[in-house]
């Protein structure tokens, strides 16, 4: 398959690496030369310089005989221009990171048109990521399945929980609970466990989990927090703006500190339900008396790294319950971890998550089931993937006990109609199944990967 990435920013050099290793044909098309040149020198890839806006430089990139064209530079009409350029020129899907709120808002009219395969807002993508924790603050990251009705949520082991010592067969038989732990992170190292497992202070387990029994497991562990009420975001960029609309219409008070005036007016106008301040966040007299002490979840959010990780750390250490950071550096990320900031989120990897699924669904859509999400977890150590099961195979129909999966592959729920199934030796496949699947392998294409 070849895929030709236009922009060689955070997000087109994560693509570039991840494609690069699944061997994918990867040629990269920049006007920064000195960036091409790290990136050909790190990476099994082929480079271009020169705009992509200019049909030649596509065609010198060989985007006529493309299977996929991915624009993700940072101005949004380049990546939407390239793609038309590129579906004129013969490339055969096209991909446009579009960001701008007012060209998302219309994207269905724009995708007919530009012949866009699919178009990806980076900001939308986090704020709904964040949206989701928000709502069960005892998780440090929730990515959801089968249109939100399964979630597979991190859950960070502290010192004083009821788990410690236990071991996941005895969890399982104690709470009763549709559950299943698929993988375990402790000190850096990753392991898909089975029951004989002991959990550990400090272990980060990953559960598949329903909806419905999402609550319930945490009402069990003694541990529920309340409900999210006030938040106080800092920074008024475009995830800023795409979480607080999506949290005021669930009925909470959200205050937003940003320090350029003009985005304070237009915050204030597209936001008539949120408090806007004007005001640097990362002054802590403003904080304290914009309320940070009481509030139910701080979020950090501003374009610099650094300055997201210093006011969370204030945050925590002025009691703000749950404490969220946009951190897009991935050695940074790795790095605050166990500084107490409760959940990380990263522009970068959920657009590169995103894009990847597309990737994966196009390149096995031949296969047995069709890959529909995507999520890399545990610094890209594990991939979380959503199968559909579209025709008979040699696996339906078979109880999972007489199924021999690969080692470090572990099926973890099935979807089957309205029913949300923590699978068993005795459940079976079928065809239309939603099927999740834990894999500490790479490139994982169709259910029969996983097989032995």
């Amino acid at each position: 398959m070849k895929i030709v990435i236009i922009g060689d920013g955070k997000v087109g050099y994560k693509l570039a690496k991840q494609l690069s290793v699944e061997n994918y044909d990867v040629v990269m098309i920049d006007s920064n030369e000195k960036k091409l040149k790290y990136a050909v020198d790190r990476l099994d890839i082929a480079c271009v310089t020169g705009d992509a806006a200019d049909a030649e430089v596509q065609r010198e990139a060989d985007v006529p005989h493309a299977d996929l064209v991915i624009a993700c530079t940072s101005a949004d009409e380049c990546n939407m221009l390239s793609c038309l350029i590129a579906r004129r020129l013969g490339a055969k899907h096209t991909i446009a990171r579009v960001r701008n709120p007012i060209y998302f808002k219309q994207i269905g009219l724009l995708k007919e048109d530009l012949h866009l395969s699919m178009a990806v807002n980076p900001e939308l993508i986090v704020a709904d990521e964040i949206s989701r924790v928000l709502l069960f603050p005892d998780a440090s990251k929730i990515e959801t399945f089968v249109k939100g009705r399964v979630e597979l949520i991190e859950y960070a082991i502290q010192k004083e929980s009821r788990l410690v010592g236990m071991t996941l067969a005895d969890m399982y038989d104690k709470f009763q609970i549709k559950i299943l732990v698929c993988a375990v992170e402790q000190c850096g190292n990753v392991i898909i466990p089975d029951g004989d497992y002991e959990i550990r202070t400090g272990d980060r387990l990953h559960i598949a989990v329903s909806h419905r029994e999402l609550e319930r497991f945490f009402r069990l562990l003694g541990k529920h927090r309340e409900k999210v009420r006030k938040v106080i975001i800092c920074g008024g960029g475009r995830v800023a703006y795409y979480l607080a609309v999506q949290l005021c219409s669930l009925g909470m008070q959200v205050k937003i500190i940003e320090r350029n005036v003009d985005r304070c007016e237009e915050l204030c106008e597209l936001l008539p339900k949120a408090i806007i301040i004007n005001g640097d966040a990362t002054d802590h007299d403003l904080l304290i008396e914009e309320g940070i002490e009481s509030a139910d979840a701080f979020v950090a959010l501003t374009g610099m790294d650094e300055e997201n990780i210093i006011t969370s750390l204030f945050a925590k250490s002025q009691g703000s319950a749950k404490i969220i950071a946009k951190i897009n550096e991935d050695r940074r990320a790795s790095m605050v971890e166990d500084f107490g900031i409760d959940s990380i989120v990263s522009a970068k990897t959920a657009t590169a998550d995103a894009i990847l699924s597309y990737i994966r669904a196009r390149q096995n859509s031949q296969g047995s089931a069709n890959v529909e999400t995507l999520y890399q977890l545990v610094d890209d150590k594990i991939e979380a993937l959503e199968f559909i099961i579209k025709s008979e195979t040699g696996y339906t129909g078979i109880p999972l006990k007489d199924l021999s999966l690969k080692s470090n592959n572990l099926i973890a729920c099935i979807a089957r109609k309205r029913q949300i199934i923590i699978p068993g030796g005795d459940d079976c496949l079928e065809v239309g199944d939603s099927v999740i699947v834990i894999t500490m392998g790479k490139h994982i294409e169709d259910i029969e990967d996983i097989l032995a």
